[in-house]
């Protein structure tokens, strides 16, 4: 059995931090993520937390997607985030891959048309095998998608493209004239750097 003082310990560990609400950015709508406990609000900044796509649309097909936040900002006791990445769960993208297929991944960095700077991981899977030239097309057709995407959008508009799948379907279309193919996805992002003059904000407002 745990010792009294041992017991008093644990609550007074607790007692002397605060609970922090935390939300999604407010192109998904600020939805409320989970809460996080902190003895001073400036230790959360940097903080990554996690979540599924399904916890922010409540589309359950949406489930297998992860999503990373980092904590950037405390407004009271919330804890405001930035996109920092997504990618398929494991046993989602291992339920993906059949036998006498091919699978064809690109990788690519870029940048949104407001500066951030992200690097992208697109992912098909063909129906049956497919040529090594066939495969060079297609990740031409990748690259050539995700950064005129990219140009054109802000790291907002990309994200929401990006997780809910308008983007790899503009792949999925010029593609599939390539090879036929069974799935096309992007299966996991990251967020790099962020323009000079956002990131010289975040290092004032943690001052």
């Amino acid at each position: 059995m745990p010792s009294k003082s041992k017991g008093k310990h644990i609550r007074d560990k607790w007692r002397g931090k605060a609970w922090y609400m935390v939300v999604a950015p407010p192109f998904f709508g600020n939805v409320e993520l989970g809460i996080v406990p902190a003895e001073e609000a400036e230790q959360l900044i940097g903080r990554i937390v996690e979540a599924t796509l399904y916890d922010i649309t409540s589309d359950f097909s949406h489930q297998n997607l992860k999503m990373y936040f980092q904590i950037n900002k405390i407004e009271g006791k919330t804890a405001r985030t930035i996109f920092k990445g997504h990618e398929y769960s494991r046993d989602y993208l291992r339920s993906l891959v059949r036998r006498r297929t091919t699978k064809v991944d690109g990788f690519f960095n870029m940048t949104t048309k407001d500066g951030y700077k992200m690097r992208v991981t697109v992912l098909a899977l063909t129906l049956s095998r497919i040529r090594t030239s066939q495969e060079k097309i297609i990740r031409t057709i990748m690259d050539k998608t995700v950064k005129e995407k990219a140009v054109a959008l802000t790291l907002d508009q990309f994200v929401q493209e990006m997780v809910l799948g308008k983007i790899a379907s503009d792949v999925y279309n010029q593609a599939k004239k390539v090879a036929p193919l069974r799935h096309v996805g992007i299966r996991k992002s990251k967020l790099v750097a962020q323009p000079v003059q956002v990131a010289v904000q975040e290092v004032k407002q943690v001052q």
